[in-house]
């Protein structure tokens, strides 16, 4: 049977989710995309992502492919959006649902990807970011965040800011291309860029810098921690709900018709 693939870039508020990837004990984004796709394609059965997400971590631009029986695929592709977005609850969201090539793949394809990481930095927590900023109300100095954040950039063994899984990942050494601090009045924001990242990796990187930012740590032990590959000498893992997967590179040409 012909298949035809599409490319689906999706949004999502991960509070009320079990991470993005299907799993026995609770619901999750990737479970809720898949039933949408079936109630337009009955033979769909799995689709296949760029990354995954924590309980509680949100996204604004996931990818993920799927492939669909050609006999199957009756819809306008500029209806294909609307169409998904209709069976998906108003906590996910279809951004992007195009045709792309056979060969294209959300995850090997992809070259990099930007987490975003927000944290509140007042006294009194603002109630409208309770589900996408950490509270912090301690104060935070600026600019030791910044000159910490700078060590984190280039190819490192990050072990020490990743939390080990049963299936250990062959190698700890990823390029962070990027790790900027942005602050706008109490809101403070992390723009962390790479090729790949480890898991709760970034949540590292910014429970880290934000002790930095407290006095606990100075900027200089960011590149001592670093060096020692040891996950105890590092900054706490900063919550969940902070996070957002941004976006999701692409060599250009990968992902287009």
């Amino acid at each position: 049977m012909e298949n035809i693939k599409l490319k689906l870039t999706v949004a999502y508020d991960g509070t009320r989710y079990k991470g993005w990837q299907v799993q026995k004990n609770g619901v999750t984004v990737q479970q809720r995309v898949e039933e949408a796709l079936q109630r337009l394609f009955p033979s769909v059965t799995r689709i296949h992502s760029s990354s995954r997400t924590d309980t509680g971590v949100h996204a604004r631009g996931m990818v993920a492919h799927v492939e669909v029986p050609k006999a199957e695929y009756r819809i306008e592709e500029r209806k294909l959006r609307l169409a998904l977005n209709s069976f998906l609850p108003d906590d996910v969201r279809v951004m992007q649902a195009k045709r792309v090539p056979m060969t294209f793949h959300a995850r090997f394809d992809a070259s990099g990807k930007q987490y975003r990481y927000s944290v509140w930095n007042h006294q009194v927590m603002d109630p409208l970011k309770n589900n996408t900023a950490w509270h912090v109300p301690r104060e935070l100095d600026f600019e030791r965040m910044q000159r910490g954040a700078k060590h984190f950039v280039g190819k490192r063994d990050f072990r020490a800011f990743a939390v080990k899984r049963e299936y250990e990942m062959r190698s700890t050494v990823r390029t962070v291309t990027a790790c900027k601090v942005y602050k706008k009045e109490s809101l403070i924001m992390w723009v962390i860029d790479g090729d790949g990242f480890l898991y709760k990796m970034c949540r590292g990187i910014v429970g880290t810098l934000v002790e930095v930012g407290t006095g606990k740590l100075n900027p200089g032990d960011v590149r001592d921690i670093l060096k020692s590959c040891d996950r105890t000498q590092a900054g706490m893992t900063a919550p969940a709900h902070g996070l957002v997967l941004w976006k999701v590179y692409y060599r250009k040409g990968n992902g287009k018709r």
